[in-house]
C-alpha cells in the first residue's frame, strides 16, 4: 500500500512570545515518524512523512490529494482547538481517504478528560470522583468536602485536555480547599481551559495498551459486574506496564509528573510486565476493554490506571489515549510490546493491517 504518516513536529509548532515551556510537549519527533515510516517500508509499503497542517507551507490538503495514498498513518495532535486530535481526521473523512485509529468522535471525547470520566461513570466503570471548574470562584461541591468543609480526602489538579502529563507535578496533590483553589488559579491562566480535580488515588500506576476492534454488538450499559464480560476475541492486549514510581526522586511525590515524562525520559524506571497478579491483570484488560468499546476507539489504544493502596488495590480509569505514543525508544506502548516479543515493526505494521481490513482495503504492498 502506498501510505502517508501524519504527525505534527515539534520543530513545525508556531511559536510566540511568552510561549509556555511545555506547550508542545505532546508533539512528536523527527525520530519518532522516521521510525514509523521505516518500519512501514520494511513491511513493503511506500511511505511518506506530511506534516499534518492544512496551512502554508504543508498544505496537506493538496500534498495528499497528490499523494494520493491507499492510507493515512494517522498521529496527528494538532496545536489548537479543544478537540485538536481529531482535525486532521476530520480533513480525511471529508477527502474520503482512510486512517489508522479511532475517528473524530472518540479523538475528541478521549481528549476531554472530564467528558471521558462522565461517559465512564454512565457506564458503571471505576474513575476517581471529580469536580471540573472553569473558574477558581467556584464552589467546591460537597461530595468533595467532609463536614468541616475541609476535603474529605487529597484531590488531584490537572488540566482537561492536555497529554505528556502537562501540568501535573507533585504541587497538583492539594489537601486543603486554599490549596485547591490556588492550584485551580494557576492552572487556569497557563492553560486557559478548564481544569479537572479529582479524587487523588495514592498507589501504583499501570498502563495497559491493545490493539485490534471489537465486534459489534447491541449497546446496552454496562455495570461493574458486566463489563467484564464484553471481552470479545479480538482485542490482543500487550504486557501491562508499571511505572516504577518509587525509584523517583520523593520530589516527585509519587506522581507520573510532566518532568519525569520529558526532562527524565532518557532514564524512564518501568516494569514491564507488571508485577501483578492473573487476577488482577485479568481485571485491567477487561477494564481496558470496556473503555475502549464505550468511548468508541478503533485499531489501538492504552488505558491508564491507578491502583488504590488503601482499598486493596482497587483499581480507578484515568484515561484512555486513543493515539499513544509510538516513539521506539522510550514510549510506553512501544516497551509493552518490546517486552511480548515483538519488533517495533510488528507493532507499527500491525496498526495499519488493523486500519486496512477495517476500511476493506487489502493488506498486502
Amino acid at each position: 500500500m502506498r501510505i502517508a504518516v501524519l504527525a505534527n513536529l515539534k520543530k513545525n509548532a508556531p511559536t510566540w512570545e511568552g510561549i509556555s515551556p511545555d506547550q508542545w510537549d505532546d508533539l512528536d519527533s523527527p525520530k519518532t515518524v522516521n521510525a514509523i515510516v521505516a518500519a512501514l517500508q520494511s513491511g513493503g509499503h511506500q511511505a511518506e512523512f506530511f506534516e499534518a497542517s492544512i496551512l502554508p507551507p504543508y498544505s496537506l490538503i493538496e500534498k495528499l490529494t497528490a499523494y494520493q495514498p491507499d492510507l493515512c498513518f494517522n498521529i496527528a495532535e494538532s496545536h489548537f482547538g479543544d478537540a485538536r486530535e481529531s482535525q486532521i481526521p476530520a480533513v480525511l473523512e471529508m477527502l474520503r481517504l482512510p486512517y489508522t485509529g479511532s475517528q473524530v468522535l472518540a479523538l475528541a471525547l478521549a481528549l476531554d478528560k472530564p467528558m471521558t470520566k462522565r461517559v465512564l461513570c454512565y457506564h458503571g466503570l471505576p474513575t476517581p470522583e471529580f469536580q471540573v471548574f472553569e473558574s477558581a470562584d467556584e464552589p467546591v461541591d460537597e461530595e468533595l468536602l467532609d463536614s468541616d468543609g475541609g476535603l474529605r480526602f487529597p484531590l488531584f489538579v490537572k488540566p482537561s485536555r492536555e497529554g505528556t502529563s502537562m501540568g501535573i507535578s507533585a504541587e497538583s496533590i492539594v489537601r486543603t480547599v486554599d490549596a485547591l483553589l490556588q492550584q485551580v488559579t494557576m492552572q487556569l491562566a497557563k492553560y486557559n481551559q478548564p481544569i479537572l480535580v479529582e479524587h487523588y488515588i495514592e498507589g501504583r500506576e499501570i498502563t495497559v495498551g491493545m490493539l485490534g476492534n471489537l465486534k459489534p454488538t447491541a449497546a446496552r450499559r454496562l455495570n461493574d459486574r458486566t463489563a467484564p464480560h464484553i471481552l470479545p476475541d479480538t482485542l490482543t492486549f500487550l504486557p501491562a506496564l508499571e511505572v516504577d514510581l518509587g525509584a523517583y526522586d520523593p520530589s516527585e511525590a509519587g506522581v507520573y509528573t510532566n518532568h519525569m515524562k520529558v526532562e527524565l525520559v532518557d532514564t524512564f524506571h518501568y516494569l514491564c510486565p507488571a508485577p501483578i497478579s492473573d487476577d488482577l491483570l485479568h481485571e485491567l484488560q477487561q477494564l481496558a476493554a470496556a473503555t475502549f468499546r464505550v468511548t468508541g476507539c478503533r485499531d489501538v489504544a492504552r488505558v491508564d490506571f491507578r491502583l488504590d493502596a488503601a482499598n486493596g488495590d482497587k483499581p480507578y480509569i484515568l484515561e484512555i489515549n486513543p493515539l499513544p505514543g509510538l516513539n521506539p525508544g522510550y514510549s510506553d506502548l512501544c516497551l509493552e510490546a518490546q517486552a511480548a516479543g515483538w519488533p517495533y515493526e510488528r507493532l507499527i505494521n500491525l496498526i495499519a493491517d488493523l486500519a486496512a481490513e477495517r476500511h476493506g482495503l487489502r493488506v498486502t504492498a
